[in-house]
């Protein structure tokens, strides 16, 4: 005898549904179209040389000390630079958000106003206020009657550290803000009962709950510092030669189009496993935070 309540019907297979993939498509084609197909072509341009093999322009690029130089050159003004914003950026995202003076606000919102300006505006600042003739030297020169300008640093790696790390150091400013407002406030208050000083407050209990933004921020910084073309060809264009410029160089005023992509090739090398390292540290510092 049957039982009514079972059901013996065949069970009917759930129909597939290709909208997922209809919606994942046009996001994928755009960063092929932005991302992949840009530096794929690039890869192909280092392998054109006029006798056919694509190795020897890789190891007349590679070989050459104008490379070294750059590359090395690129490297340090990147570190100098994200340690100095990482310094300065984490004493002015302190006194923001921990010692309160009028006009707080006011500098917070001039912070976030230097992140829409374009890098430019700070070297052409630079050449005015510091430069050879400008606002600095001149009110020297009629102090003490000095010939020769007393400061002379915009065309040295000096000049590019000083402008990079008044343009970036808002990079770093901005994370930290967020990463102290999240900061539960009675942690400061347990800390300053048991008679912490500020400093020891600070270094045991601020700095360590903003390593995230802390490496976020510098990480970021690094990036984009290594990058960073429009800052070096206004301030150290005559003294300073780094990766980006060289690129420029041999791309657009010497037109060898395959020793510039190779070395666009390296620079792109540099930032992905800078950007690989960078979310290896995040994921692990967030889990680490997370326990």
């Amino acid at each position: 005898m049957l039982d009514p309540t079972v059901d013996d019907s065949p069970a009917i297979a759930p129909r597939r549904s290709w909208r997922p993939v209809l919606w994942t498509l046009p996001p994928l084609l755009i960063v092929v179209a932005i991302a992949v197909y840009p530096i794929t072509r690039v890869l192909a341009e280092s392998t054109v040389t006029p006798d056919g093999r694509g190795t020897a322009t890789w190891a007349e690029v590679l070989a050459s000390a104008a490379f070294r130089d750059a590359l090395w050159r690129t490297i340090g003004i990147a570190v100098a630079s994200t340690a100095g914003c990482l310094v300065l950026g984490t004493f002015l995202a302190v006194v923001l958000a921990f010692v309160p003076f009028p006009g707080s606000p006011l500098v917070g919102r001039l912070i976030d106003t230097v992140l829409t300006l374009p890098s430019f505006l700070v070297t052409l600042a630079f050449t005015f206020l510091y430069g050879t003739a400008g606002a600095v030297n001149a009110l020297v020169s009629q102090l003490t009657g000095r010939d020769t300008p007393l400061l002379d640093f915009l065309t040295t790696p000096l000049g590019v550290i000083a402008a990079e790390i008044t343009f970036f150091t808002p990079f770093v400013v901005r994370p930290l803000l967020a990463a102290f407002a999240q900061l539960p406030r009675e942690q400061l208050d347990v800390a300053a009962s048991l008679g912490a000083s500020p400093w020891r407050t600070l270094r045991q209990v601020v700095l360590p709950e903003a390593r995230p933004a802390l490496a976020a921020g510098g990480s970021l910084v690094l990036l984009l510092t290594l990058n960073e073309f429009g800052i070096v060809l206004f301030t150290g264009a005559k003294g300073v030669l780094t990766l980006p410029a060289l690129i420029y160089t041999r791309g657009i005023l010497v037109f060898d189009l395959p020793g510039a992509a190779v070395l666009a090739s390296v620079q792109v090398a540099l930032s992905l496993t800078l950007y690989a390292a960078y979310r290896l540290i995040f994921t692990r510092a967030t889990a680490r935070k997370g326990r």
